[in-house]
């Protein structure tokens, strides 16, 4: 069983940053995970939030088939919808073509290259989605469109909920299919 799992921030944070070893964590920052079986199999990190602008980082046990409707659609309404902002941005290198072909799957679109940003001078491609390219926000639990908003909710409730960084109050799994 596939469950969504929030509030557990630093636990998908860390089993993130072993899979993506560019990944460098900012002060602040909002996890969502994904469990099969109790195993945390993907996991989606957002950070350096401005209230116009949010940064989405993607990790997943390759092979494993994780990328469900109801999980992309939970990842894309906590920045769109939860806090407002208009637009989420992907960062990837440039030679990482499996990455760059999953966030135009997703929808991104290529914005720009950062010429020798990463180590050994690779280039950094930026990808961006704006609120009304998603396709993902109208999709629910279990695939039914849903326009209440997220199954799940942030430690308190609020917009910058995800400024903390902690795991506040209990990690809460919510059945996605």
């Amino acid at each position: 069983m596939r469950q969504i799992l929030a509030r557990a921030d630093r636990d998908v944070a860390d089993w993130m940053i072993r899979r993506c070893p560019y990944l460098e964590l900012a002060s602040h920052f909002t996890a969502i995970g994904l469990l099969e079986d109790g195993e945390l199999i993907a996991g989606v990190l957002f950070d350096e939030f401005t209230h116009f602008s949010i940064d989405m980082h993607v990790a997943a046990i390759p092979g494993r088939r994780w990328l469900t409707r109801e999980y992309m659609g939970e990842c894309f309404r906590y920045p769109f919808l939860q806090l407002g902002v208009q637009r989420i941005t992907g960062r990837v290198p440039a030679s990482n073509a499996a990455a760059r072909r999953f966030d135009e799957h997703l929808g991104f679109t290529l914005e720009g290259r950062c010429r020798r940003a990463l180590a050994g001078g690779e280039d950094l491609l930026i990808y961006g989605m704006l609120k009304d390219e998603c396709r993902w926000l109208g999709v629910g639990v279990n695939g039914t469109a849903n326009s209440t908003g997220t199954a799940w909710r942030p430690r308190n409730g609020s917009a910058d909920a995800h400024e903390s960084g902690s795991d506040a109050d209990e990690p809460r799994a919510v059945t996605a299919a």
